[in-house]
């Protein structure tokens, strides 16, 4: 089901932010300039969820919110604050008026995925096939705010050929969301040989360029083979999803 995200902010850097945070997710994301703006989208096309700045012309956060806070049809709606100021009288009065979280900026929109993530979960956009920057594919799969790459039984020059061409775009799109983590689940290879180890080098290589925290996961087989190459011979091998995601 398509989330249905508001951003009320008088910024458009910081609705830009917003929406490509989401943008490879299946969300919709509406945006305002103020709360009078914003209340009248809630009030219309109730979201899931909004991002609400604090300091607005017209009618600041504070105020819509409390106005959210007033209406039984959207009172439940889970609001995630943005403010320029950290201080605890300013986090005290917001956190009293019952928003989900608060976000200080700057941020980023990897930081702002995160908060969602303890809201909402997310699922990846379903983009058209042969879309550039699409995750629609077998091999990748999101995991919170973890990117999967999956390899299959079968390492054809083929197959891997196609993995390599979709891990480039999901590079990008990556990039685009915010998302900086990327588990390679090599578990269900028959056979380590020459094209997976150029595959695994390619997606190391990948990695580096475009600061992705890589963690691998597979046989007692393919570490041994990984430690023959200068570039993955530092490379631990966790023996699962979750063994891999905790050293993150």
């Amino acid at each position: 089901m398509t989330l249905k995200v508001l951003a009320v902010d008088d910024s458009k850097t910081i609705r830009k932010i917003v929406s490509k945070a989401f943008s490879t997710y299946d969300c919709v994301v509406m945006e305002a300039e103020n709360g009078i703006e914003g209340l009248s989208i809630a009030s219309r096309d109730k979201p899931d969820l909004i991002i609400l700045d604090i300091t607005m012309p017209v009618m600041n956060g504070v105020e819509m919110l409390g106005k959210l806070k007033g209406q039984p049809e959207l009172k439940d709606i889970p609001v995630i604050m943005l403010t320029a100021e950290s201080g605890k009288d300013n986090v005290m009065q917001i956190v009293k008026m019952g928003v989900r979280d608060y976000m200080v900026k700057p941020f980023k929109g990897e930081q702002l995925i995160e908060r969602v993530l303890k809201i909402h979960p997310l699922q990846p956009k379903e983009a058209a096939a042969g879309s550039p920057g699409s995750l629609a594919s077998p091999y990748f799969s999101v995991m919170g705010d973890i990117q999967i790459l999956t390899l299959p039984e079968k390492s054809d020059r083929a197959t891997l050929s196609e993995i390599d061409v979709d891990f480039n775009r999901t590079l990008k799109s990556m990039a685009t969301a915010g998302l900086s983590k990327l588990i390679l689940d090599a578990m269900q290879l028959k056979e380590v040989n020459m094209l997976v180890i150029k595959l695994v080098l390619s997606v190391v290589e990948g990695c580096q360029k475009s600061k992705i925290h890589l963690r691998i996961i597979g046989s007692s087989a393919l570490g041994t083979e990984l430690k023959g190459f200068q570039e993955t011979s530092g490379f631990t091998i966790q023996a699962s999803i979750e063994e891999a995601k905790a050293t993150f």
